[in-house]
């Protein structure tokens, strides 16, 4: 079976990770912060701290912006669950908007429908690591009569002086729009270095802060790595400085800072990030060489004017295909002995938020592209030869049922 998307384990990630284990400091050290320092300079942005993952970065962004009961955030109905579950971690209400007509991600009608006085955060996504239009939406809250709905109620919020824009990049590093990074778009973005993604520390997540200029980000990174430490007023490594053991607990705060063992394979991948686009890159364009010749295929967005995607994921959709069919394509293309996948379920058909009164049908475009789009093997080490074997899979498979 050609496997979905596994991580890119070599020898180089070993060696650099065994020099860790024997160097006498694994837990957040000096390896986090090269690897931090790296992605701001990377990213363009003015401050990063890497975490355990990126739903432990949106929550504390959404802790720190004083997200609590009665106040609404704005997510995305077509994104995976982490973006909407730490809203209600934090007592606040979820509010969906649906997709753009023109890819998976969020609409901006949808949004400036969807915006109240409650309304304190939006989360845009980069479904498979197409950037949002961040202009746009940017914009949007910087217009006179949406500030003027804003109803600030903390310090911070006053600050700002409008609805913050968290972007959940966790497909999307290394994407750009308009000549930037993701990551530099908005105020505050955040990245996924789970196992599956582009770059992977195997767990782990950063915070890329690019406040206004009115907002100190060093001392906000310095914020957040108490909130991620338990609220304690120095870090590990502080404190093995000679007669500096003692340390205050300033707030009850969280345990999710990064490892050193996680930062190194970060510090590796990183180096050779450009390589791992340039081979996705032509995984996506190989693909589309073929599937562009089939009636039947809606490509993907990945590159134009504007917008260079992160080569995330290729989502193909099957054009009249219904939801049972596309279920059965997958599975003949499995018997084929290839692994693919649906990215995403919209969050309208869990049973944790049909519990919470959503209903799929209000999402209808959301739906559209979810029954019968299927997302097809991207990762550095596919060869010529397994992406023939994919595209005929998923060719036959489609003749197989839709004929």
């Amino acid at each position: 079976m050609l496997p979905f998307s596994p991580p890119r384990m070599d020898q180089k990630i070993v060696d650099e990770v065994g020099k860790v284990l024997l160097s006498g400091w694994i837990t957040t050290g000096p390896k986090t912060k090269e690897f931090e320092k790296r992605l701001t300079e990377y990213v363009g942005c003015r401050k990063t701290i890497c975490l355990n993952s990126a739903t432990a970065g949106l929550e504390l962004v959404a802790r720190w912006y004083g997200l609590k009961e009665g106040d609404e955030v704005i997510v995305p109905a077509y994104t995976y669950c982490a973006s909407a579950n730490i809203v209600l971690h934090c007592g606040a209400t979820v509010i969906m908007a649906d997709c753009d007509e023109n890819d998976f991600n969020i609409s901006l009608k949808e949004i400036e429908r969807h915006i109240s006085p409650r309304t304190k955060i939006i989360i845009p996504v980069d479904i498979s690591g197409w950037p949002c239009d961040y202009d746009a939406i940017n914009a949007l809250v910087e217009r006179p009569d949406v500030k003027k709905v804003f109803n600030p109620e903390t310090e911070i919020q006053k600050k700002l002086g409008r609805i913050l824009i968290l972007s959940d990049a966790a497909h999307s590093i290394g994407a750009e729009y308009k000549g930037k990074k993701t990551g530099s778009l908005t105020d505050i973005t955040v990245f996924s270095f789970h196992a599956v993604k582009n770059l992977t520390t195997s767990e782990g997540g950063a915070v890329c802060f690019n406040l206004p200029e009115q907002f100190d980000c060093v001392e906000i990174y310095k914020t957040f790595n108490i909130k991620s430490l338990h609220g304690q007023s120095k870090d590990a490594l502080a404190k093995t400085q000679v007669g500096n053991w003692r340390y205050d607990v300033l707030e009850p705060g969280y345990k999710c800072n990064m490892m050193d063992i996680q930062a190194v394979i970060g510090l590796v991948e990183l180096d050779r990030y450009q390589s791992n686009l340039d081979r996705r890159t032509e995984v996506f364009d190989f693909y589309t060489s073929h599937f562009e010749k089939e009636n039947w295929a809606i490509i993907p967005p990945y590159k134009d004017e504007e917008r260079l995607s992160s080569f995330h994921l290729y989502l193909i959709r099957i054009d009249g295909a219904s939801e049972s069919q596309r279920d059965q394509i997958m599975q003949r293309i499995f018997e084929k002995q290839i692994s693919v996948n649906v990215h995403f379920q919209p969050l309208p058909m869990f049973t944790a938020y049909k519990e919470r009164g959503f209903v799929m049908e209000d999402y209808p475009i959301a739906f559209s592209k979810y029954e019968n789009v299927i997302t097809l093997p991207v990762y550095f080490s596919l060869t010529d030869e397994n992406l023939k074997d994919v595209v005929n899979a998923v060719s036959s498979s489609v003749k197989e049922i839709m004929a």
